[in-house]
């Protein structure tokens, strides 16, 4: 088996048809399978997902009798499939019929890359992008490259600081050595963690633009801030900084990591949700204790400057962003 496309659905009755369609209607001439993990969904998405399996033989489902959340639950498909590759799908997300190739084609030709990230293009405005690869400024904040911008600006194969899981491929060799989607995260942020920990190793996360999707984002989480969203923005921030950065590191940049959380929390104070950010933050200290954090290893002291140079340029890529923001330079 070449590639295992593996997505959690919670409730995702509205889109989970077309995302299914998008995945099986692939111009791939390998053989290739998707799981879904059914996490207790109380609508009519295992109608659909068994309607979908009567047209695509090799779709198999995991039911759980409750919500997991995505890490876990994506961690259950991994481990179900015996692929080379593993490809992560959101399933409010639609792809191209080349996305799956694009991706396989990039990670074949190149045993260090560890996964390749997706174009993710906004679903209702299909001029924007809606992520490009993810990053991490110096201020500790996870970012989406450009977010609400002109796709067409994202144009060129590169490798970045780590790939959206929301439609991303990742090599299972190196999943097998730097370990799965950390499970404490329950949802966002483990994709970052995760290409973190690869780059950590010296392996390379790659952006390839002709890989495409459409993505509405938020679909099952509901909109851009909310309570969750707050409780988990707090708690996985923190332990992304924490258990990927070696001791030093961490200190020469907490200057840095505690100027940049005044903004997030007025942000959110702004939007009502400073104390779900508090809490959450305060989650991570206690939590912090029951993360695994990979010993510090001489031998990748290069990789560990070049996630520190990458950091530091991360810093005037988000200046860039947020002044476009504001003058509408699309």
């Amino acid at each position: 088996m070449k590639a295992s496309i593996i997505f959690p659905n919670l409730n995702g009755e509205k889109w989970l048809k077309d995302c299914i369609d998008s995945c099986i209607n692939q111009n791939f001439d390998q053989e290739y399978e998707i799981i879904v993990i059914e996490n207790a969904s109380t609508d009519g998405s295992m109608k659909i997902i068994e309607e979908c399996a009567t047209r695509f033989e090799n779709l198999r489902v995991i039911v759980n009798e409750e919500n997991l959340g995505f890490a876990p639950a994506v961690n259950q498909g991994i481990r179900m499939s015996n692929a080379e590759y593993v490809v992560m799908f959101n399933n409010d997300a639609f792809a191209e019929p080349d996305w799956l190739s694009e991706l396989v084609r990039v990670a074949d030709s190149d045993p260090q890359i560890f996964s390749v990230g997706s174009l993710m293009i906004q679903h209702f405005n299909r001029d924007l992008a809606d992520d490009a690869g993810d990053y991490v400024p110096l201020f500790g904040w996870t970012c989406k490259r450009g977010d609400g911008l002109s796709w067409k600006r994202y144009q060129k194969q590169e490798r970045i600081f780590s790939a959206c899981g929301g439609a991303a491929l990742y090599r299972r060799s190196i999943l097998d050595e730097i370990g799965y989607f950390e499970e404490a995260f329950f949802a966002y942020g483990e994709d970052v963690d995760l290409g973190w920990r690869a780059n950590n190793r010296g392996y390379k996360n790659i952006f390839n633009p002709k890989a495409r999707c459409y993505h509405i984002c938020s679909a099952t989480t509901g909109g851009r801030y909310n309570s969750f969203k707050a409780l988990k923005s707090g708690q996985n921030t923190a332990l992304l900084l924490y258990k990927n950065q070696p001791p030093i590191m961490l200190l020469l940049n907490l200057p840095f990591i505690l100027l940049g959380f005044l903004p997030k929390y007025l942000m959110y104070r702004h939007n009502g949700f400073d104390k779900e950010l508090i809490e959450g933050t305060k989650n991570a200290f206690r939590m912090k204790d029951d993360i695994i954090r990979p010993k510090f290893r001489l031998k990748n002291l290069p990789n560990y400057l070049w996630c520190e140079w990458k950091m530091f340029l991360g810093c005037f890529t988000y200046v860039d962003y947020r002044l476009k923001r504001y003058l509408k330079i699309k």
